[in-house]
């Protein structure tokens, strides 16, 4: 079969880890003079962690989402699994653009509510991924299970601040 730079890239695993880590921290940038003025003024739903636990959670969940690309990607060619690797492969790029289009929603243009919408399509495209994921990789499988618990409790951080803001 030919290459193809979607499936080439993230067989290769530091770059798989590393990169959605590196576009993660620079779309995070965006949060730092948000977080202190706009946001900290917003009232939060119970359960609202500290600050300095998303930063160390989200560099966990897309070094596990990165490592689970490359570990889909080393089925893209495979005989029977092959063509539900290549677009769960698709799915996983679909998710991560609508990843990174949340926090200058959120942050960034201050928009909960748009920012909302973003975030339920990501938790049911993320959801689809885990779901399919069974089929195709267990431990790719095993790295999404935690991203999909905290886009779940991130939605209903993100619906608990329009609740008590908007």
């Amino acid at each position: 079969m030919s290459s193809n730079l979607l499936y080439d890239i993230p067989r290769n695993p530091a770059i798989a880890v590393g990169l959605p880590i590196a576009l993660g921290g620079l779309s995070g940038a965006i949060t730092k003079s948000s977080v202190n003025t706009w946001f900290a003024g917003l009232a939060k739903p119970p359960g609202n962690p500290p600050k300095i636990a998303f930063p160390i959670v989200w560099t966990l969940l897309y070094g596990a989402m990165g490592y689970a690309a490359h570990l889909t990607a080393s089925h893209a060619n495979t005989p029977f699994i092959g063509q539900a690797a290549r677009d769960n492969l698709h799915l996983q790029y679909a998710q991560f653009a609508l990843n990174m289009l949340w926090t200058p929603l959120f942050f960034g243009a201050q928009k909960p509510k748009l920012a909302f919408l973003n975030i339920t399509a990501l938790l049911g495209t993320v959801a689809k991924i885990t779901y399919d994921l069974r089929g195709i990789d267990t431990n790719a499988f095993y790295c999404y299970i935690p991203y999909t618990a905290w886009l779940a409790y991130a939605t209903y951080l993100n619906a608990g601040i329009i609740y008590k803001n908007y």
